[in-house]
């Protein structure tokens, strides 16, 4: 088991460009160690300015509770780095659910010396206290009759299922008192059926107990939970083309994630479909067993962390891969990185509006690169969600706002990008509602002044016409 050091690891904040002159950027403290109180908005905030750019390390702690740091300690004894986030177990058989307070106590630790918390919930059906794993977790069913009992106020499968969140509420809460955030990904692999909770599609299925959970345990006063959603990339239930069918919807998710057991690394389709339900939100490596190389964290740059899978460590992969992914200039590992305090470094999403009142859109709502940016009717889609990072991007539905070709002349139109750190991905908000292209020198321009649906944005120079002025998220 590592030691416990409580005391602060110091280490150097990523190196971002930030968004200068923002007046309609609400005032935060400076960016601190993740040793500091922090929010889920400034974790979000953070995992906003890596996407595209670089991606966390993670290894997860199974069982036993007693030793949950045992498997982050193999990492570091291989590569020579604490990974950037420590994964825990909340827990199945009776004496690792006894051992809770150990695995928190540790997870404390973890954010003390700089690591994000992840916590995964191996849980038993809701009418029994504790269980082996085979059997219990893996295998276990519900009837369609016990499911609809399950998902329905004030049933005793229902009540049962809430009183087994209590059991987890108190450790919650110690970690909230402690002001750390935490990744919390309920009722994980949804989209199989290997779980008594998975394999359901549709409002009334899996996705339907996570709202359950969610609405639950905010009522308790959780705050300090960032919702992680989770799929497997599995051929079931519709594979890829699937997954929308188990998701709980923008306002229960906070972070989309996906365990590529199947396929080992996520197929393209997966990456998009991850993307595509995610609506600009973070999107994860939940579990893996071989680590990501860094060509293919490049190839697919939107995932913002990876978690190895415990044992998988040692099983799955070479000391020599391990390295070469720990030491690779775009992983971030404890002491690469920090958090800020407050309330993160990004506005929350939004929508852009400007001449007209209409709305910065993506056409069509893809996330293709090279999707034009357009002006369009005010609709509170995703299309129309825009997230402004400190690093000096704008994004919508993972990607990022780009002026076409890197170009610089009056007229270059701009697109949907993937966030690559360029100068044509960077804007600069002036107090008056000028957005800048600092490369170009130029700004972000409605044609004209026109307010037709579809028309297509643009750069231009400078100049005091009313739809070169634009409202952003607060």
């Amino acid at each position: 088991m590592r030691p416990k050091i409580l005391t602060r690891r110091a280490g150097a904040l990523l190196a971002a460009i930030p968004l200068a002159g923002v007046a309609w950027l609400a005032a935060s403290a400076p960016p601190a160690s993740a040793t500091g109180a922090s929010t889920p908005a400034a974790v979000l905030g953070y995992l906003h300015t890596i996407s595209g750019n670089h991606t966390i390390s993670g290894v997860h702690n199974k069982e036993p509770l007693s030793n949950p740091s045992q498997y982050t300690a193999q990492a570091h004894a291989i590569t020579g780095r604490w990974p950037g986030l420590w994964g825990g177990e909340l827990g199945f058989r009776a004496d690792d659910i006894a051992n809770r307070q150990t695995m928190v106590d540790q997870a404390k630790t973890e954010w003390a010396n700089g690591s994000l918390v992840n916590l995964t919930w191996h849980m038993c059906r809701p009418d029994v206290a504790s269980c082996e794993f085979d059997g219990g977790v893996n295998g276990s069913t519900l009837s369609d009759a016990e499911w609809q009992q399950l998902i329905t106020d004030g049933t005793t499968l229902n009540a049962d299922y809430k009183a087994k969140l209590d059991t987890a509420v108190p450790y919650f809460q110690q970690l909230k008192d402690a002001g750390v955030p935490v990744l919390f990904r309920p009722l994980h692999e949804m989209n199989e059926g290997w779980a008594w909770w998975g394999g359901r599609p549709g409002p009334n299925g899996s996705a339907r107990l996570f709202q359950i959970t969610h609405d639950y345990l905010e009522s308790k006063g959780l705050t300090n939970i960032i919702w992680v959603w989770n799929v497997k990339d599995t051929d079931a239930n519709g594979g890829s083309a699937g997954a929308s069918a188990f998701y709980p919807g923008d306002g229960y998710v906070d972070v989309a994630s996906l365990d590529p057991w199947d396929h080992g690394f996520p197929t393209s389709d997966w990456y998009q479909a991850l993307l595509n339900v995610a609506h600009g939100k973070p999107v994860s490596l939940a579990e893996v067993g071989t680590v990501p190389t860094p060509s293919q964290l490049a190839a697919q740059p939107q995932w913002t962390w990876f978690m190895i899978w415990a044992d998988y460590i040692t099983s799955a992969n070479s000391s020599a891969g391990l390295q070469a992914t720990f030491t690779s200039p775009r992983v971030l590992s404890q002491g690469q990185f920090t958090v800020p305090t407050g309330g993160g470094t990004t506005t929350p999403a939004g929508a852009i509006s400007g001449y007209g009142g209409k709305c910065v859109d993506v056409a069509g709502a893809s996330s293709a690169n090279g999707t034009a940016v357009q002006l369009y009717d005010c609709n509170g889609t995703g299309a129309q969600s825009w997230t402004v990072g400190a690093d000096g991007t704008i994004r919508a539905l993972g990607k990022c706002l780009d002026v076409t070709g890197q170009g610089t002349a009056n007229g270059t139109p701009l697109q949907l990008w993937d966030c690559n750190g360029s100068g044509a991905q960077q804007w600069t908000a002036e107090s008056d509602g000028h957005l800048k292209n600092p490369q170009s020198g130029r700004y972000l321009d409605d044609p004209g002044g026109a307010t037709t649906n579809a028309t297509r944005l643009q750069i231009w120079d400078r100049n005091t016409n009313p739809w070169q002025t634009w409202h952003l998220p607060t």
